[in-house]
């Protein structure tokens, strides 16, 4: 291997090669030259000195070193970092087993519990039986004992007169504490029944109000559809269900919070795995999101609790649709319609803005949207639930208005006056979205895909059509990049076969 020389040693030999006999003599001579006398000895002598050799040695004193301690700081910096996050990532993990064994221990505890209680009340039988042979045993023994005369008849008389007089007066006392606490139940009774029918009429009249400024919205369905029984403390809300197979659950305006939604949910038993393996969704219809949804620190938890609100609403809409599109369809078979039918078309010619009674048109207009969309947009539209759109005003979908009832956005344009369509409920808000992408001209693309997946018999499938939806938003090709990014990692379609409990399955062929 080459030595590596000096900046001195290097001029050196320079002056060895061009044969400076100045500097020779003073090597001769033992004589030290500083690299300075060096380099002016050869400028004297008309020698140029190669720039490299000064910045070699250069790079090698003083660049190198540096770089090489910017790199070890760099690759400090980056395994700190690291160690950071792999602590956070084991206190993480630490936490969630922690939350897993002890759920899982106190779920132990209660099934052992309740074993317990079940061996318990199978041991009941046996030792009524056991108290009843030997009550009637004594008694037998008893009447044989007077029959053969071995006991004082006198003192079987009194014995067993004071038996029947201790049976007696206790059902005495037992039916009159009985009777005492019935009466009791009675009062407590009347005095909470007028409390509850307050809170019950006073939530309707609210809601009746709302329903009248939107013409769309139907009141009588609202009306008539059953109600959970809501009882209102002054504390803490409670929704009880008493029954888990409900068929239909409207939730008034009552200002819910994020728990006592989980809690309903778990009393009907309501999971996102079931609905994706059975392809069915209970129709639980909330009005608005909980205003503390951003509270929740679990995201999982925080997005599935915004499928569960959201999902049935849009799966209701969509079989709305697909009953107006069956009845159409068999209408338009007919030579001969009622008037009644002639009225129903009048109304869905308006409803989706269809001119001139264009029948094939409105039967391209009258269709569902794909349940991923529906639920991608409004995640992404309203984040998750908890913007200030979707909280205030059940604004899901983030549809403008120009002269109707909304809200003005914060970073607005001066220039500009624009509001966010706001609705009285959920329902109304995916209603008019729905409505929006099915009537509008800037989603005519959306509408004739979909028409030629129906007439090829295939699925209408959310990831076949994001890409018709560019003019949805300002950034166009990015926005279809986050909804086929939403819809994917949250696996949204799953649920585009879902339909409600004990709905009709609707199949349509191709003309």
């Amino acid at each position: 291997m080459k030595k590596k020389l000096s900046y001195r040693d290097k001029l050196l030999e320079l002056a060895h090669i061009y044969n400076v006999k100045e500097i020779q003599e003073y090597v001769k001579n033992r004589k030290n030259l500083t690299t300075g006398q060096l380099e002016l000895i050869l400028k004297k002598n008309s020698i140029v000195i190669p720039k490299d050799f000064k910045t070699s040695f250069v790079k090698e004193n003083f660049t190198k070193p540096i770089a090489k301690i910017k790199s070890s700081i760099i690759n400090f910096k980056d395994d700190q970092i690291k160690n950071k996050n792999k602590l956070f990532r084991k206190t993480e993990n630490f936490k969630y087993d922690t939350q897993r064994k002890i759920s899982g221990s106190i779920k132990n505890l209660w099934k052992n519990i309740g074993t317990i209680g079940l061996n318990f009340l199978n041991i009941l039988p046996t030792l009524g039986k056991t108290f009843y042979n030997f009550f009637a045993e004594v008694l037998t023994d008893l009447l044989n004992g007077i029959y053969n005369q071995q006991i004082n008849p006198k003192s079987a008389k009194t014995v067993i007169i004071g038996f029947f007089i201790i049976v007696g007066v206790t059902t005495v006392l037992i039916t009159s504490i009985t009777k005492i606490d019935n009466l009791n139940f009675e009062q407590k009774v009347e005095i909470k029944k007028p409390e509850i029918k307050k809170s019950e009429i006073k939530k309707p009249e609210i809601k009746n109000k709302k329903v009248e400024k939107k013409p769309n919205i139907k009141t009588k369905k609202v009306e008539q559809k059953p109600k959970i029984q809501v009882k209102k403390d002054k504390q803490k809300q409670q929704l009880k269900v008493k029954n888990k197979n409900v068929a239909e659950v409207i939730l008034p305006d009552l200002n819910l919070k994020t728990e006592t939604v989980l809690n309903l949910f778990k009393d009907v038993d309501y999971d996102l795995s079931k609905v994706r393996n059975k392809k069915l969704v209970k129709p639980i219809y909330f009005t608005q999101f909980p205003k503390d949804l951003d509270e929740l620190q679990n995201t999982r938890l925080k997005k599935e609790t915004f499928i569960k609100i959201v999902l049935p609403l849009i799966v209701a809409e969509n079989e709305r649709i697909l009953a107006d599109r069956t009845k159409l369809k068999r209408i338009y078979k007919k030579k001969n319609t009622t008037d009644l039918e002639k009225q129903w078309l009048r109304q869905k010619l308006l409803e989706y803005k269809v001119k001139k009674g264009n029948m094939d048109e409105l039967l391209l207009r009258v269709d569902i949207i794909p349940t991923s969309i529906a639920l991608a947009q409004a995640a992404k539209e309203s984040g998750w639930g908890t913007s200030r759109f979707a909280l205030e005003g059940n604004a899901i979908f983030g549809q403008w208005t120009w002269s109707g009832q909304g809200i003005a956005p914060l970073d607005r344009a001066s220039n500009k006056n624009h509001k966010i369509l706001k609705f009285p409920i959920l329902r109304a808000s995916v209603k008019a979205y729905q409505n929006n992408l099915n009537t509008h001209k800037s989603y005519v693309k959306f509408r004739t895909k979909r028409s030629n997946l129906r007439e090829k018999n295939k699925d209408i499938a959310g990831l076949e059509l994001t890409e018709t939806l560019k003019s949805y938003a300002q950034t166009g090709s990015e926005y279809i990049k986050i909804l086929n990014q939403i819809i994917k990692q949250n696996r949204l379609a799953d649920f585009e076969p879902v339909r409600l409990v004990n709905s009709v399955k609707q199949i349509e062929l191709a003309s």
